[in-house]
């Protein structure tokens, strides 16, 4: 639920600077110039972030006084390891990022300096991870083993969701204030020729690369009540074709796309919800209910494609969905272990498990085949507390 707070004139001056400072720093997103910045605290409670570059975005202070720049947005994200032994993890009303253990669920790092930190992904040798902040306005890379920040990326106030290719060489951020989408080239750490994408409406972290790496599926959540996902060509830079549009969402939250491309699945956290779309000339889109799931955020699709797994925030449930049929049970979850699970849900490799990330950033460990929450990793934190939207 959204909470409204009244407007006071200082509040309305605050938007309007950041707003501006907003496109100042989108405008010069366009070039990506590479920063070198004093790297994120791995130790120490509240440290953060050295020197912001003046184009970078604002700290998240004002007076004096934390202030996000978006900070009743809430969403959690979630990356595991190649390996599958390590788990990075954190959410927008937390200041920081852990890096856990898989194994015994003990916290290997801490590292402080986030503002807004919105997604996380891991790089596919497992050798460094990145974490975009959309107060701070950047897209970092950080290393593993020593957990310092080595690039920055300033993307402006408002990145949020991020996917990437295979190789790891192509990154793509969305923006929800400004309405873009940034290809940035990893390698050169600069935005392609034409990299920056504009026309759309608020997306956040629903964003996903095809499996044949030829198309970007977008949400746009607009109001919360409404919402489109567009389909973007990133075959080229050059005479981009106009996005494909697929409306009557509601609410649009996570996405999954099936291996073949074929098939599109979408979280409605508005009339709890979930779309099964099928792409092709004809586009079908079907919905189907969740049963008793209330908000629906993920829309998560195993490996072998055998089960759809919906994290339900608000009654705290993962609901496991037949991908061709629609039909679905919540999980087992005797000792009440989900709590307001999201979009942060991950299957292994072999879709033998799953690990579904709380909203105290602790670790719900489930076996797919049993459809059982067999245990918790992690140790409970309370994020401060901030309006659910």
């Amino acid at each position: 639920m959204e909470t409204v707070r009244p407007e006071t004139a200082r509040t309305r001056n605050t938007r309007t600077v950041l707003r501006r400072t907003l496109l100042a720093t989108t405008a010069l997103a366009a070039l990506a110039v590479p920063v070198t910045l004093t790297p994120a605290s791995a130790d120490g409670a509240g440290a953060r972030h050295g020197a912001v570059p003046e184009f970078g975005a604002y700290d998240g202070l004002v007076d004096g006084k934390r202030m996000p720049f978006d900070g009743t947005i809430n969403n959690n994200a979630m990356a595991i390891s190649p390996d599958e032994k390590t788990a990075v993890v954190t959410a927008s009303g937390f200041d920081h990022v852990r890096v856990v253990d898989l194994r015994d669920g003990h916290t290997i790092k801490r590292i402080n300096g986030y503002v807004t930190p919105r997604n996380v992904l891991f790089a596919p040798d497992g050798g460094s991870f990145t974490v975009s902040d959309s107060t701070l306005g950047v897209v970092d890379r950080i290393a593993v083993g020593t957990f310092r920040v080595t690039h920055r990326l300033p993307l402006g106030a408002g990145v949020f969701g991020t996917a990437q290719s295979r190789d790891g060489r192509r990154l793509f951020a969305n923006n929800q204030a400004a309405g873009t989408v940034t290809e940035v080239d990893q390698t050169t750490r600069r935005a392609v020729p034409n990299g920056v994408i504009s026309g759309f409406d608020h997306p956040r972290q629903g964003v996903k690369l095809a499996p044949a790496e030829d198309r970007l599926f977008v949400t746009n959540y607009g109001d919360g009540r409404t919402g489109r996902i567009s389909i973007v060509d990133v075959t080229t830079t050059t005479d981009r074709p106009k996005p494909v549009d697929i409306t009557g969402f509601a609410g649009v939250r996570g996405l999954s796309v099936s291996r073949d491309g074929k098939r599109l699945y979408a979280a409605n956290s508005a009339d709890d919800s979930i779309s099964f779309v099928t792409l092709g000339q004809h586009i079908e889109h079907v919905k189907h209910s969740v049963g008793k799931g209330k908000a629906p955020y993920g829309a998560v699709l195993s490996p072998d494609e055998s089960v759809l797994f919906v994290g339900n925030l608000r009654d705290s449930t993962v609901t496991a969905m037949d991908p061709v049929t629609g039909r679905g049970a919540d999980l087992r979850d005797e000792r009440h272990l989900l709590k307001g699970p999201r979009q942060a849900i991950t299957f292994s490799s072999d879709s033998r498990t799953a690990w579904v990330l709380n909203e105290d950033l602790t670790i719900a460990v489930v076996d797919v085949a049993s459809r059982t929450v067999t245990h918790t990793l992690g140790t409970p934190h309370e994020p401060p507390p901030s309006p659910r939207r």
